[in-house]
């Protein structure tokens, strides 16, 4: 097991990226999505918790096989995706990542937001006070991408956006730029297999990080598209964006579902959302609060491309 925190600021609010998170979810995926690979949203229906009150949780599938080595193309399924589940309350998430092919494989990553420059060296001590872990800043301005994602729109030190007038990032944003906000990402990759194991966790979380990255710089580029949407407004173009999206990739779009999760499942068409991880599970993941989780980020998992070995 892997475990690292993430520290990504962005030029934002805590409250504004609220909907700039949701709508880069969205557009990105359909984006990413074509000729049968890409994002298929399973279930996006409202979840209440006990302790966290109502929130969102979403289950998608990632196909992804084109985007494999050329190696594991060879011993997986033709038709190969991952599992992606997230619990989204607000300013607190939880997504994890299953893939039925390996077993022994699996991601989870918890999130907090606040208004704050990276700062705060303490905010998962209750959830993994006593795991190793190393901290990792992200800077959406000046840390390199993988040329193939590089796109000098979405680059944070050139663009500027014309309704809050933030932008064109210089090195050192983060000492002085306000307002200012921070995903703290804390994310553990396990993949039990002798020999493969460090190697393979080593792998995921660079690619865990490019992912982080080029997120990140779109939902700051994209500004401009989403700053004026209210909370039902990005609630639709995600709906209608999951729909095409589906449509993209050749699945059926999922029935639409009342917004009360008191009504019973059959009713939805979907069984119900499933509970957030809990402490039972702390032999998979580290310990964290009963409480359920993620929307967030990059939120697809795309692999280099299949001729670039692995570092």
């Amino acid at each position: 097991m892997l475990l690292k925190e993430y520290r990504i600021c962005m030029p934002l609010t805590v409250d504004e990226y609220k909907i700039g998170q949701l709508y880069m979810i969205s557009k990105h995926s359909h984006e990413q999505s074509d000729r049968g690979e890409g994002v298929e949203v399973v279930q996006n229906e409202p979840f209440e918790d006990p302790h966290h009150g109502n929130g969102q949780f979403t289950e998608k599938r990632v196909y992804l096989n084109s985007k494999l080595p050329s190696w594991a193309r060879a011993v997986v399924p033709k038709i190969f995706y991952v599992t992606e589940k997230a619990w989204n309350y607000y300013p607190y998430t939880i997504t994890e990542y299953t893939c039925s092919f390996l077993p022994k494989f699996s991601i989870h990553i918890e999130t907090k937001y606040e208004d704050n420059k990276g700062s705060n060296d303490s905010i998962f001590d209750s959830e993994a006070k006593d795991l190793e872990r190393e901290v990792c800043f992200i800077d959406i301005a000046c840390d390199e991408i993988p040329e193939r994602y590089y796109k000098e729109s979405e680059d944070p030190k050139h663009f500027k956006s014309e309704k809050t007038g933030r932008g064109q990032l210089r090195e050192g944003w983060r000492d002085n730029h306000q307002p200012i906000m921070c995903s703290y990402k804390l994310v553990t990759v396990k993949f039990e297999v002798w020999g493969l194991q460090t190697r393979v966790e080593q792998f995921v979380h660079k690619v865990v990080r490019d992912i982080l990255l080029i997120g990140h710089r779109q939902a700051f580029a994209w500004v401009d598209e989403w700053y004026d949407m209210t909370m039902d407004e990005v609630r639709e173009f995600e709906r209608a964006t999951q729909e095409a999206t589906n449509k993209k990739i050749g699945v059926f779009p999922p029935p639409s579902r009342s917004r009360h999760r008191s009504l019973p499942s059959s009713v939805h068409g979907a069984p119900p959302a499933p509970p957030p991880p809990s402490l039972h599970r702390s032999a998979k993941f580290p310990p964290f609060p009963k409480t359920g989780p993620e929307k967030s980020t990059p939120r697809q998992l795309t692999l280099p491309d299949p001729e670039k070995k692995p570092p």
